[in-house]
């Protein structure tokens, strides 16, 4: 399962675009992603797994849920990741009283410009713009949540019966508190699917935390420079596309996502009494995107299983329910992708 480097040649891809034009972007996009880091530490330390899958899901036009207790610098993470592109910053602050209107926006009725008469007027919420912040998206009931759905999936709101597109590139980049914690609820199985990755953030090492202790209490406010663009994070985007994958990764992304379903002939005996259910076909395609996103910010152009490898635990964790025999047994989703993994990899040799 090796992996072919950086394109030299100057032949032409399927879409008419350079390969050595696409293998200067990559090397472009490499140093944008460094410049990024180098800002963000700014800000906040540690937390490097977090910033680069943060940073692939954008490159995959996806939207990433971030998982941890209170005071992990997850709102000032992603709040941080808008600051360093010129891209617009919405944040929502999901509360029990929260309406779905409070995310969309609503129409109001107004005076005309001229005087004569009044109309209604169409009132954008802060669901309009590039990076959202749903922070704390889970301490809101379900049918607040769930006006985010449209969002995510159609990058456009309908309010009064009316379409609005959604300008992009458009991340929602949410954040969740444990479920065990006091006034949570739980989101809705189709929004969670809705997003590429769950990112899990835990406690800092101590030497991180030391740092912590040392570089944010003195009173000196940081400044973050803006690294890329709007137009440019488009042009990453579509780099990202055309990354070619060979058969083989395609085979251990489906065949990695039927063998998380219980019910199929394809799942190991030891699962079936461990998940209640496993992923579903955009599993699959996200697993894919992950994988040729990953490709690009490592300088390669071809996707290789490895790439996959690295991004599948943020793609399945979420998408996999254990049964109540996993969970008394302290089995986590995460470790059945990992021993789903070793096992295919085992099973090629």
């Amino acid at each position: 399962m090796g992996r072919k480097n950086q394109v030299t040649s100057k032949t032409t891809g399927k879409n008419g675009e350079s390969l050595e034009d696409d293998a200067l972007l990559i090397s472009e996009l490499q140093g944008s992603f460094s410049d990024i880091k180098d800002e963000l530490r700014k800000v906040i330390i540690g937390q490097d797994f977090a910033i680069e899958h943060l940073f692939l899901c954008m490159l995959c036009r996806g939207h990433a849920l971030l998982m941890g207790v209170p005071g992990l610098a997850k709102t000032l993470l992603v709040n941080s990741i808008a600051q360093t592109s010129s891209l617009s910053f919405g944040r929502i602050q999901f509360t029990p009283d929260l309406m779905p209107s409070d995310v969309t926006g609503t129409e109001i009725l107004q005076n005309k410009a001229d005087g004569e008469g009044r109309e209604f007027s169409f009132v954008k919420g802060p669901i309009f713009a590039n990076v959202i912040l749903a922070d704390e998206i889970n301490r809101t009931p379900p049918k607040t949540q769930s006006a985010l759905l449209e969002a995510m999936q159609e990058k456009r709101v309908t309010v009064a019966g009316k379409i609005h597109q959604l300008k992009e590139p458009f991340f929602v980049l949410a954040t969740q508190n444990p479920i065990e914690q006091e006034g949570t609820y739980p989101l809705p199985e189709a929004q969670i699917d809705r997003f590429m990755f769950l990112i899990n953030l835990d406690y800092p090492e101590r030497t991180e935390e030391l740092s912590i202790a040392k570089e944010t209490t003195a009173n000196q406010k940081q400044t973050l420079n803006k690294v890329i663009s709007g137009r440019k994070m488009i042009a990453y985007q579509s780099l990202v596309d055309r990354v070619p994958v060979p058969d083989n990764v395609y085979e251990f992304a489906v065949d990695l996502v039927r063998r998380t379903r219980p019910s199929s002939k394809e799942s190991p005996e030891w699962l079936k009494n461990l998940v209640q259910w496993g992923a579903g076909p955009r599993a699959v395609q996200f697993l894919v995107r992950g994988a040729k996103a990953r490709t690009v910010l490592h300088g390669n152009f071809i996707t290789s299983s490895e790439d996959m490898e690295a991004i599948a635990e943020t793609v399945l964790n979420h998408r996999i329910l254990t049964s109540f025999q996993a969970r008394s047994e302290g089995v986590t989703s995460s470790e059945v992708v990992s021993r789903l993994i070793r096992e295919y990899k085992n099973k090629l040799g």
